[in-house]
């Protein structure tokens, strides 16, 4: 049995794959690519158990065979080969695999495609779809937000919340927190589910720049995303979200708007010379200028700026981490932000200062309590 592949057509699409290839596996097969071929066409399959993907490329092949190939070996030896056909000839008696370049030959051992996990099912799911951008966008707005503590494994992941005719999707560490909404999404059910960043990661690096539809299946347990030749199937964190709304401030009704480019670069100029285990920036707001300090008292650094802004409100010091607001900061897309503020000990608020008819981006973030100085 014996196909042929484009030599760089097949390594980019074991490199997208490989984001769920496991590595350091209990069960050696994750480790391992599931290829099965059929007349005109490869299907190749990555898992690790947790999340599952699958895509496609074209080949020359008249039959039809299935076994898995070992996942670094392969793509460590099509990245050392020019763009040339390669053929793959196997032996499905001992599931040994040759490949013929023109340089020469190589055989390296498969394993048997039977030992191979299956593609988890989203049964009887609900549907929804949504432009390729649309989750882009989400990515890019939520995925710093998320909590890297294992004790909460809910907030290890982006919640996706359709309800009362608008798409959230939402995600916290406790210190911030980021709702990203769209009101021009259809969808038939009020539901919600959280989806581990990590899958998120992996949809990100294959996600394609083009106009095209995404498909979301979701069940109880599993969802699955569909776009062009690309199907990723993952397991749903089951831990129930925070309850994110109470984190809301009921009134905010100071409001700072500036310059978001100034601002984010006041921040990261004033991380150098703020306490490296909070990089606390003091905000003092008066009138229409914005003062901006820091200070490391273990080493004597400090630093001020001023900024000019609108502000409605009255006097106010707050404390905020650079690092954290700077973070806000970076995926907002408008010339201005708005920040709107209570009181130093309340969060703040942050979005951008020109809405959009069909998307709200909005952020919370906890001031860090500044100590009476004596």
């Amino acid at each position: 049995m014996k196909f042929i592949a484009s030599s760089s057509t097949l390594l980019k699409k074991l490199s997208q794959l490989s984001g769920v290839v496991g590595s350091n596996a209990v069960i050696p097969i994750l480790e391992y690519f599931l290829f099965e071929v059929e007349p005109g066409i490869l299907v190749i399959t990555a898992t690790d158990l947790e999340t599952s993907m699958q895509s496609s490329i074209p080949v020359e092949s008249k039959e039809t065979c299935r076994i898995a190939v070992p996942a670094k070996l392969i793509i460590d030896f099509l990245k050392t080969l020019p763009e040339q056909p390669i053929t793959f000839t196997i032996n499905p008696d001992n599931n040994n695999i040759e490949l013929t370049s023109d340089k020469g030959r190589y055989k390296i051992s498969g394993e048997t495609a039977d030992d191979f996990p299956r593609m988890a099912q989203v049964e009887r799911g609900d549907r929804v779809e949504f432009n390729v951008s649309v989750l882009q966008n989400v990515i890019y707005s939520t995925l710093f937000a998320t909590s890297n503590n294992e004790l909460r494994p809910s907030m290890t992941g982006v919640l996706f919340e359709m309800v009362d005719g608008k798409v959230n999707w939402v995600a916290t560490d406790s210190n911030k927190l980021v709702r990203y909404s769209r009101t021009d999404i259809v969808f038939e059910n009020n539901s919600s589910f959280v989806v581990p960043k990590r899958v998120l990661n992996v949809l990100k690096s294959v996600l394609p720049n083009e106009d095209v539809l995404v498909q979301l299946q979701f069940g109880s347990n599993n969802a699955q995303f569909k776009f062009n030749d690309f199907v990723l199937v993952c397991r749903l964190i089951d831990d129930k979200f925070p309850n994110y709304g109470i984190a809301f401030p009921a009134d905010s009704p100071f409001t700072l708007t500036i310059n978001r480019q100034e601002l984010l670069g006041s921040l990261k100029r004033m991380a150098n010379f703020s306490n490296k285990s909070t990089y606390q920036v003091i905000l003092k707001l008066a009138g229409n200028e914005l003062h901006i300090s820091a200070q490391d008292i273990d080493f004597s650094n400090e630093a001020f700026e001023r900024l000019p802004c609108e502000y409605d409100g009255q006097d106010m010091e707050i404390g905020f981490s650079a690092r954290f607001l700077g973070e806000m900061l970076g995926v907002v897309d408008t010339e201005e932000v708005k920040i709107m503020l209570s009181e130093p000990s309340r969060p703040g608020i942050i979005t951008p200062a020109d809405a959009s008819k069909d998307e709200e981006l909005t952020m919370l973030l906890m001031p860090i309590v500044l100590l009476p100085s004596y």
